[in-house]
């Protein structure tokens, strides 16, 4: 019976925005040609493994510009070089908006830095300081020894772990691990992936490094409660409860960032 009662009101809710879902899309004009779509999911099903592959294998049948509805979400899928070059050189302010995820959200203060803030007087003024205070080429060159140090370490990790015969490395975790301390040395001018045999901070290394597992999974375009809202009702995956508990952790790191920064300037001025 609770599993008769379930299905009935799975059936419910599709039927209940099966209209509004056809409705919306109803409104939106010139939107290129695509596949037919189903209830609800849309075009979600047409996607087949390697998925990288499968917009290519719909274009195909339907043309170089075609439309995909992934669940309530509309996507626009250009292989032709032609029209990229006129979408991203002369309407590339009309295409420069990010789409609003649950990670964004969450985890980014309701999309407001530079990976998800929406094109505006906003993300303008905080590309401006990214380039100017980060990647000019001064601070760069600043920060070279820095990046230095990162690889010499690296390469004495690798000496000692072969030193003795030859040995299979995984490296993913390294590169990872190199580029992650390199930005928070040019960043906050501390290590913070550490290990146990190295100074440092080990357990807030950890810390940032649960933090980084757990989030970086989670991080892209592969939610499905993203397309799907009716999923946030059920806490889907527990997804939102995961990123809550993570954006409380990013906070709390941030905000001990900032107290010890404060503590080392009034020491600097006492």
């Amino acid at each position: 019976m609770s599993s008769f009662l379930f299905h009935y009101f799975l059936l419910s809710l599709a039927f209940f925005f099966t209209p509004k879902l056809f409705l919306q899309n109803k409104k939106l004009k010139n939107i290129p040609p695509g596949p037919p779509s189903v209830p609800f999911i849309a075009n979600l099903h047409q996607l087949k493994k390697p998925l990288h592959r499968a917009p290519h294998r719909i274009s195909q049948r339907y043309g170089q510009i075609i439309s995909l509805w992934f669940g309530s979400r509309l996507f626009v899928v250009v292989s032709s070089p032609s029209a990229v070059q006129e979408c991203f050189n002369k309407n590339d302010i009309v295409l420069a908006n990010r789409p609003r995820f649950l990670t964004g959200q969450y985890v980014s203060y309701n999309c407001t830095i530079i990976d998800f803030a929406p094109y505006g007087d906003h993300w303008r003024n905080l590309r401006r300081i990214t380039v100017v205070e980060m990647l000019s080429s001064h601070r760069l060159n600043a920060f070279l020894e820095m990046r230095r140090d990162e690889v010499k370490r690296l390469v004495q990790k690798l000496a000692r772990d072969s030193h003795k015969e030859f040995t299979k490395v995984e490296m993913k975790s390294r590169f990872s691990e190199i580029s992650f301390n390199a930005l928070m040395k040019m960043i906050l001018g501390k290590r913070y992936w550490t290990d146990d045999n190295e100074a440092g901070d080990v357990e807030e290394g950890r810390k940032f490094r649960g933090i980084m597992h757990e989030f970086v999974p989670i991080a892209g375009a592969n939610n499905a409660a993203d397309y799907l809202p009716i999923l946030r009702w059920f806490d889907y995956d527990h997804l939102e409860s995961r990123l809550k508990s993570m954006a409380k952790g990013i906070d709390g790191s941030l905000q001990g960032l900032i107290d010890e920064h404060r503590n080392q300037s009034t020491k600097q001025t006492l």
